[in-house]
């Protein structure tokens, strides 16, 4: 790839990733110093850039870990050497438990959560017989309802890790994703703060009754400046405020409701121009294997026209369309996008071109894609 360092961003082939250097720097920066000034641990999450790099460049600016949604993202990460890992979905099967294993012998620190005593169970047996010691955190359900146990239930599961001699309780995990997209501030300051409610009231009791209980990990970055003001929140797993995307973008801030300007997008993908036979929109050649199709439309960053929008257009092709009085993008010309969502954008390419002042000076590997297992 180094053919392309020097490069201006518009001689790249399409459709590609572009991160801008300096962007997302101020947003690691940032976010950083958020949690910082509130008192907070910042432990991000990897499952949106999926990108060792980044995921260095976090610890770097003073990250006291990184969160993963998989035990394959863990392995990768432990393999480069960071360390400080929360695997944030529960480990469950028996080909996942020996993973996890392996895992913790090359990283002690590796947390992981927990929902189901069957599984906690299944956990201290396999440590055991490794000879092995583990910290755990309880996964609260705040409403979500995908995993983790209802708040009400959690002392009573708490007060089983007694009978267990090789995992230890550390904390909670509470992640409210069904609050992160809420539209304006105050709305979603109100649903965080109600959903969060509880399981800071469980961390309360469990931080008095168990001695190494002191990890209470949740929000996300639509709550990052809300959360912040839990106190018994002690870090947060925040990540698509990295690269930002169309979604976030749409949801506003604290003190602009029309958009949320706290972080600035650093993530685009270029596409081409492949055809222009048709009047009021031309064809382009990202499409649905190229931008993630949830939450909300591409937006066009760059020629910067009010009238032109992206629409989905099949498998491989997305449209833009404009005004049929306005000038036809040529053949060829490059259309550069803020995409839908930036995760599982990400997830689909090998490869961010990273540029400053618009030409490429690096290539970064999106070396944890695909690792869904």
């Amino acid at each position: 790839m180094n053919q392309v360092i020097g490069k201006h961003k518009l001689e790249l082939d399409t459709p590609c990733l572009v991160l801008d250097f300096e962007i997302l720097e101020k947003n690691l920066a940032r976010m950083q110093q958020i949690a910082r000034s509130a008192g907070k641990n910042l432990r991000p999450h990897a499952k949106t850039h999926k990108c060792s790099v980044i995921a260095r460049k976090q610890m770097e600016a003073g990250a006291v870990g990184i969160s993963v949604a998989k035990i394959s993202e863990a392995e990768a990460l432990i393999e480069k050497g960071i360390r400080g890992i929360l695997v944030t979905a529960p480990v469950v099967s028996p080909p996942k438990i020996e993973r996890y294993l392996g895992c913790l012998q090359r990283d002690s620190s590796l947390l992981v959560v927990i929902d189901d005593l069957d599984n906690a169970r299944s956990l201290d047996q396999s440590l055991k017989k490794r000879d092995l010691g583990a910290g755990v955190l309880i996964d609260i359900d705040v409403g979500l309802q995908r995993t983790g146990i209802a708040p009400g239930k959690a002392l009573e599961f708490a007060s089983s890790f007694a009978g267990f001699t090789s995992l230890h309780l550390k904390g909670i995990q509470a992640y409210a994703g069904q609050v992160q997209h809420i539209k304006g501030h105050e709305e979603r300051r109100r649903e965080s703060m109600e959903k969060m409610r509880p399981a800071a009231k469980v961390f309360a009791k469990l931080r008095t009754e168990w001695r190494e209980c002191q990890i209470f990990s949740g929000a996300g970055t639509g709550t990052h400046d809300i959360d912040t003001g839990i106190p018994e929140i002690t870090e947060l797993q925040t990540g698509s405020y990295t690269v930002m995307d169309a979604e976030y973008l749409a949801i506003g801030s604290a003190k602009n409701p029309l958009t949320f300007d706290a972080f600035q997008p650093a993530l685009t993908i270029l596409t081409a121009v492949v055809s222009r036979n048709q009047k009021g929109f031309v064809t382009v050649d990202a499409g649905l294997k190229a931008i993630y199709r949830d939450g909300a439309n591409p937006i066009v960053f760059s020629p910067k026209k009010e009238d032109m929008n992206y629409d989905w257009f099949g498998d491989e092709y997305g449209r833009i369309r404009y005004e049929e009085s306005a000038e036809t993008p040529r053949l060829g010309s490059i259309i550069e996008l803020i995409v839908s969502h930036c995760d599982p954008t990400i997830n689909l390419f090998d490869r961010f071109y990273v540029t400053q002042n618009e030409k490429v000076i690096d290539v970064w590997e999106i070396d944890l894609r695909g690792r869904c297992q």
